[in-house]
């Protein structure tokens, strides 16, 4: 009997690992790759894959190779109690930066309810999958966000459409490198490498009239980590280094000590009770709305350029008010 559940336990493990290898596998893996793999004769591997199809894993096959299809895989996840509260917190993230009605996370947010055995949380889950379902519907968007989606998992080129501020519609072909969110806004973003720039560029999803799949395939860098081509973006633009420099009033201290708004940040304090806030970031463009949201209570003290920048909206206002 204990060989026999030792043996259970090596398939199940099995089984486990040739769902995880195909999954991640896009073009699909040889029979004989996977027995390699597992260190198992070939026709124990074509026995798993029938076991798997019988489990409901979506297994295909072409041609000799075997892989999963990713748009109807569905995967099985257990969570502990606190496990789900952070599920719960990121749930509510998404109502807030979620400003239309997006299928793919109604359904999500139905099935995380669903799995949750705790009643309290998975039905204020439930209830952001209804603030989310009541919003207006944008076709286009999520048709551009699905081929984008499909585009960067299976490592395919899109064309696009893209509509950038006060400029003409322009066709780029470009590989997905990472899909990313703004912090500060219900935005999200595509970076990957651009043909017509010759470079590494970020898209605003949203700004992309049409997307559309190519056949053609291509790889990411090695040399490319997102979290490190983003590590001095203040949401995710990544321009020039800048070094900011803030001066804040004493009323506003205790709300700006109190978080970490960059990784590079550093608090000095001030005998007047104030504080000032130092950090090193990708350039000002996406500061400048949190920096004008202290109003009067900061005064920018460096760079240059951003301290006009506040100056000329700070002249205007007062121009606009004083009517």
């Amino acid at each position: 009997m204990a060989e026999d559940d030792d043996r259970i336990r090596s398939k199940a493990a099995r089984l486990r690992r040739i769902e995880h290898r195909l999954y991640n596998t896009p073009g699909g893996l040889r029979a004989t790759d996977l027995a390699d793999d597992c260190g198992v004769a070939r026709r124990t591997i074509y026995r798993d894959l029938m076991a798997l199809g019988e489990m409901g894993v979506p297994v295909w096959e072409d041609k000799g190779r075997f892989g999963i299809d990713r748009a109807t895989y569905l995967s099985t996840v257990r969570l502990n109690l606190n496990e789900a509260i952070s599920l719960y917190f990121a749930a509510r993230l998404l109502t807030h930066h979620s400003d239309e009605h997006n299928p793919h996370i109604v359904s999500a947010l139905d099935k995380l309810a669903a799995g949750l055995p705790d009643q309290t949380i998975s039905s204020h889950i439930a209830q952001a999958a209804d603030v989310v379902r009541s919003r207006p519907v944008r076709s286009d968007y999520i048709r551009n966000l699905e081929a984008l989606t499909r585009a960067w998992a299976d490592r395919r080129m899109v064309l696009l459409r893209y509509r950038a501020p006060n400029r003409e519609i322009t066709e780029r072909e470009v590989a997905p490198y990472f899909v990313e969110v703004s912090r500060s806004t219900p935005a999200a973003y595509v970076i990957g490498f651009d043909r017509l720039r010759g470079a590494i560029r970020t898209f605003k999803i949203e700004r992309i009239e049409r997307a559309d799949l190519l056949d053609e395939h291509y790889t990411i860098p090695d040399d490319f980590d997102p979290y490190v081509f983003l590590s001095n973006a203040w949401g995710v633009m990544d321009d020039a280094e800048v070094g900011v420099h803030l001066r804040f009033e004493a009323e506003v201290a205790p709300r700006v000590r109190e978080s970490v708004w960059h990784h590079s940040q550093r608090l000095v304090e001030r005998d007047d009770g104030g504080c000032d806030l130092l950090m090193t970031i990708g350039g000002i463009r996406e500061v400048m709305p949190w920096v004008l949201s202290w109003g009067a209570d900061v005064e920018v003290i460096a760079p240059p350029e951003l301290r006009a920048e506040v100056y000329a909206h700070s002249t205007r206002m007062a121009a606009l008010y004083s009517a």
